[in-house]
């Protein structure tokens, strides 16, 4: 179904209005989100997209509305995925936590440019290259094993080949100011590190990309709907960050889900392309019979996935030992580091959730607790923060006549 000009150009100018609006009314001012806003605004965008949806299946019929949706499910688990990575950026740039919504907005805004131009590309390729579904496939089943193959331990420290050549070709401060893009130091205009975060996070995008598209590919050809659940995936997904932060660390399970939904999808194409083969060498050139996966078939294996992942990852009893233990290093580095959060009530309310998280540590079965007991650095941290808040404060009031 071929969809209007009239319609593109609505649609465009309203994702284009929720960012601006974004921008306006949250990220402007520098503050950081309560719970209950980024459970508010994370609902109303969810809302928003499955409005879209809806309206997708009344003027567009079944299989446009399946398509969507199915899209739409993979690429908001994959954003959440890559929510893991923006935290780690964050984290190893020490963004202040009232300035980072700053740098993912930039993050969404400069993901949905270079993603729209890989659609683009990735709808010109398919129209004139059949044999691109091969390559998707690959590139999917690829990124599954990798998906697989990651290490527990991985460096948490960024490494990014242009931030080493920006430091390396600029000046760049080590301090931020503010939100700001550059400051003065010593009389001579620098970078602050809040252009280098931004840098870092858009660089990563761009790596993000290039599953994220041929995944979306793999569920509809149709450009509207890649482009619209690709868009409506990203929008509020800064407000999920603030609102799932916590728990991120507890879905141990979603890469393997994530590397299953990406294998079945790499799969889906290959038979599509099998189905559709023009290649001479494959078949002499003929279409191979082979079974095509339907769009019904493809939105329930997807969301049986991410539903088995997500229980399986919440009630397990190892989730929730590694959610405490990565939010107590977290607690206990925020708490530390007082020019990342600067609000001395939020500083007690991180110091009171790493006593929760301390205390649950505690509570658990040996074999469970071992790898925090075991993690001198950690123990180091909390260390710290126990002496840190201890210390004595000086009065607030006004001084004694």
């Amino acid at each position: 179904m071929d969809v209007p000009g009239w319609v593109w150009a609505l649609t465009i100018a309203f994702i284009v209005l929720l960012l601006v609006f974004d921008f306006v009314f949250h990220v402007r001012v520098a503050h950081t989100p309560t719970l209950r806003e980024a459970a508010i605004w994370s609902s109303i965008y969810v809302g928003i997209a499955v409005l879209f949806g809806v309206a997708v299946l009344i003027f567009g019929g079944n299989q446009m509305g399946a398509e969507y949706f199915a899209g739409y499910l993979t690429e908001k688990a994959l954003s959440v995925d890559n929510l893991f990575v923006f935290l780690v950026i964050i984290s190893s740039f020490r963004v202040p936590r009232a300035d980072q919504q700053k740098v993912l907005l930039f993050g969404i805004v400069f993901a949905l440019i270079a993603r729209t131009g890989f659609i683009l590309l990735g709808a010109a390729l398919i129209n004139q290259f059949a044999w691109i579904f091969y390559a998707f496939g690959l590139i999917l089943l690829l990124t599954a094993g990798n998906m697989l193959k990651k290490n527990e331990g991985e460096d948490d420290e960024i490494d990014n080949f242009i931030i080493r050549v920006a430091r390396k070709l600029f000046r760049t401060s080590e301090k931020y100011d503010g939100d700001r893009l550059f400051t003065i130091e010593n009389g001579v205009k620098v970078m602050t590190p809040m252009l280098l975060v931004m840098v870092a996070i858009g660089g990563t995008d761009i790596l993000f990309a290039f599953d994220s598209i041929p995944a979306i590919y793999g569920l509809t050809t149709n450009v509207f709907l890649v482009f619209t659940a690709t868009a409506f995936s990203l929008l509020g997904l800064r407000q999920l960050y603030f609102l799932i932060d916590g728990l991120l660390d507890r879905l141990i399970y979603l890469a393997y889900g994530l590397a299953a939904i990406l294998a079945f999808i790499g799969v889906k194409l290959i038979l599509h392309a099998l189905h559709e083969n023009n290649l001479p060498f494959i078949n002499d050139g003929e279409k191979v019979p082979v079974i095509e996966v339907g769009i019904e078939l493809s939105l329930t294996v997807i969301i049986g996935i991410l539903v088995i992942t997500i229980a399986a990852s919440l009630l397990s009893p190892k989730g929730k030992a590694q959610t405490a233990t990565h939010n107590l290093r977290r607690m206990a580095v925020q708490y530390l580091d007082a020019d990342y959060e600067t609000d001395p009530e939020l500083r007690e309310r991180h110091y009171q959730r790493m006593l929760s998280h301390e205390a649950y540590l505690r509570s658990l079965r040996k074999e469970l607790r071992v790898r925090a007991r075991d993690d001198e650095e950690l123990a180091s941290l909390v260390g710290r923060a126990h002496a840190e808040h201890d210390q004595p404060r000086p009065p607030t009031g006004p001084p004694a006549e």
